[in-house]
């Protein structure tokens, strides 16, 4: 990935990510070890899946597509409303590097995305445990 390069263009674009997000949400629907994050979400997952592809794809470098349908983001005061501990942190990164290396996606971009995840998923946390 080059300098100028966006993680989105590097991840694939619009197609990519929203395989990205398929595969995350097929997995945290499917896999045991992700229990505690599928129970923050309702039952049908069609919504979850939307909000994160449009927001990712923003938050990667590409088109703003949650902000032109809902707004700043807001991610922390949005999810409030769910206990996220550390358990919970750690399942949904698990779960989200679980998806990038099962599409293939380039490890050192699979890396950087990694640790760009954990910044962010690290301050959504709203409780200790």
């Amino acid at each position: 990935m080059s300098d100028a390069q966006s993680a989105f263009e590097a991840l694939g674009g619009e197609s990519t990510a929203r395989e990205l997000v398929d595969r995350f949400y097929d997995l945290m629907d499917l896999e045991p070890a992700y229990s505690d994050i599928r129970a923050l979400h309702p039952p049908d997952l069609d919504s979850s899946r939307d909000k994160l592809f449009w927001f990712l794809c923003g938050w990667l470098g590409g088109p703003a597509h949650y902000i032109e349908r809902f707004g700043h983001p807001r991610l922390r005061a949005r999810h409030l409303p769910f206990a996220i501990g550390i358990r919970e942190r750690d399942q949904w990164l698990s779960c989200m590097r679980q998806a990038m290396q099962e599409l293939g996606i380039d490890a050192a971009l699979t890396e950087r995305l990694a640790e760009a995840f954990h910044g962010t998923a690290d301050w959504m946390r709203n409780r200790s445990g």
